[in-house]
């Protein structure tokens, strides 16, 4: 069916007289719902007046910012495809995207556009990197309505770029209908967005998990959300609570333990918060049981992918369960299965099937990895999962990470939670490295807490009284930090 998503998210609520409503809080400024109409646009005619046309690739490395919105719904209204990237990254990870994504136009903050402009001439399909500057400038110039290209639903207007642990990243292609749908079942459906939230993610738009949060969520119900473009430190977080008073806050387990760690600083207000979503990574119980002790909310954690497009398990509030990811999102369905496809009993970790009406339907130009992940209807998400009989999920890792220890299965998750339950200890990380023998033991990494020590007797005797003997890690070494990845997951496979 015919069917344009920057008509529905953008100008449906200018049409329907919320022109006036708030859209977004940027540097302390309102920008109204028909602000952002305008600027999509302006910018869908700067773009087009450069060559972009249907179906075509405009690469975003922007940060949260009005320049990301404009472009992101100005690239959907002229029928093209937005590609948000990372603006953290290396010259030669520009220059793959370039080449891999096949963009026509890149558009970037000034020092990204300075660095993709040094390995431009590796891509032949490239027509223009313009810095926001510049773009700013063409809109000035441009008309301020724009007739939304005819595309249908099922037309794909976004591609999110995703690595995984290790290897070339790849592009999951997704269409204007899935983002709809995405807005409804959870944006919606689990978080309960209304006229009158604000939402605050610490999680940037470049990612498919902040794409939902800042951007169209909110825009689904006449919402509004914050942009703030720079990188974010806990004690900024915390400012940001409490000058802008937003009503939900979205950030990756890792975050909520940081802002732990200087809470007794100072009085913190979060009354404005109503709810506190955590994804990206298992949330361990320690840190849902401070941060309620401390602030007397509830951290809702729940799991999606970029292949999702956002969630696809959550606890919703009111019916949170500690330690579990959740229950199933209505609309989606889940099977656990054995490593030849059987599925597994209640309580037993399997590999987790996802069906629903936003996965992915292929990666660009990656058909092996297309035929291995998107089996028909159902995704295989690469996490491994066990089921209890309420119908709660509980991550045990990625199904790379499981660890066989003794001939039984460990899970890395397990083991980090029961490391971070001890008060000194901040982080955790466990992956499998043989012994002297060529076994495969656990090898537990940890950050403890500023001027803290722990000798490692004692905390494997901490461990002794939480886990079975065959799940104590071999070895446990105090680090200063864990490497992670843009979204805050800990890169396991540079710890082995």
């Amino acid at each position: 069916m015919s069917f344009n998503a920057a008509t529905f998210f953008v100008d449906r609520h200018v049409a329907e007289g919320r022109g006036e409503r708030s859209a977004f809080r940027h540097h302390g400024r309102t920008i109204t719902c028909a602000d952002v109409a305008e600027a999509a646009n302006r910018a869908g005619h700067a773009l087009a007046g450069l060559g972009l046309g249907i179906e075509q690739r405009v690469v975003l490395a922007l940060d949260d910012s009005p320049a990301f919105v404009a472009t992101f719904w100005a690239a959907a209204k002229l029928g093209a495809v937005a590609v948000p990237v990372n603006t953290l990254m290396r010259s030669e990870e520009y220059a793959f995207l370039l080449q891999d994504s096949r963009a026509r136009i890149v558009v970037a903050e000034p020092a990204v556009a300075e660095t993709i402009r040094g390995v431009s001439t590796s891509s032949p399909w490239l027509r223009a990197v313009l810095t926001t500057d510049e773009l700013a400038r063409l809109m000035a110039k441009a008309p301020s309505d724009l007739t939304p290209a005819a595309t249908v639903d099922e037309d794909v207007m976004y591609w999110g770029y995703t690595s995984g642990s290790t290897g070339l990243p790849k592009a999951a292609v997704h269409s204007h209908r899935d983002f709809v749908a995405a807005a409804d079942l959870v944006g919606v459906g689990i978080f309960g967005l209304g006229p009158d939230d604000l939402t605050f993610s610490a999680s940037k738009m470049y990612f498919a998990f902040g794409l939902g949060n800042t951007l169209y969520f909110p825009q689904r119900v006449g919402a509004s959300s914050l942009l703030v473009p720079e990188r974010l430190d806990p004690a900024r977080i915390f400012e940001l609570i409490e000058a802008e008073r937003p009503t939900v806050f979205f950030a990756v387990a890792t975050v909520y333990a940081r802002l732990l760690q200087i809470a007794d600083a100072k009085p913190r207000d979060l009354s404005s918060l109503r709810l506190c979503v955590s994804s990206g990574e298992a949330l361990p119980p320690a840190v849902f049981d401070a941060w309620r002790e401390r602030f007397g909310l509830v951290l809702h954690d729940v799991v999606g992918s970029t292949e999702a497009l956002h969630d696809f398990i959550a606890n919703p509030p009111g019916a949170t369960r500690r330690g579990s990811a959740g229950k199933v999102v209505p609309g989606f369905e889940a099977r656990l299965v054995d490593d030849e496809g059987q599925p597994v009993a209640t309580g037993t970790v399997g590999h987790l099937l996802i069906k629903g009406p936003t996965t992915s339907s292929y990666y660009w130009n990656r058909r092996e990895r297309t035929r291995t992940t998107m089996l028909g209807e159902w995704l295989r998400t690469g996490d491994m999962f066990s089921r209890d009989e309420d119908g709660y999920f509980y991550l045990a890792g990625r199904s790379d990470d499981m660890l066989k220890v003794r001939g039984m299965w460990v899970s890395p998750i397990e083991i980090e939670a029961a490391l971070v339950a001890h008060p000194d200890v901040i982080e955790a990380a466990v992956v499998g490295r043989p012994d002297g023998d060529g076994l495969l033991k656990a090898h537990a990494f940890v950050v403890m807490r500023p001027g803290h020590a722990l000798a490692e007797t004692d905390m494997k005797a901490f461990l002794h009284e939480r886990l079975a003997g065959y799940k104590i890690p071999d070895r446990i070494e105090v680090v200063d930090d864990l490497p992670k990845t843009a979204t805050g997951k800990i890169q396991r496979f540079r710890l082995r």
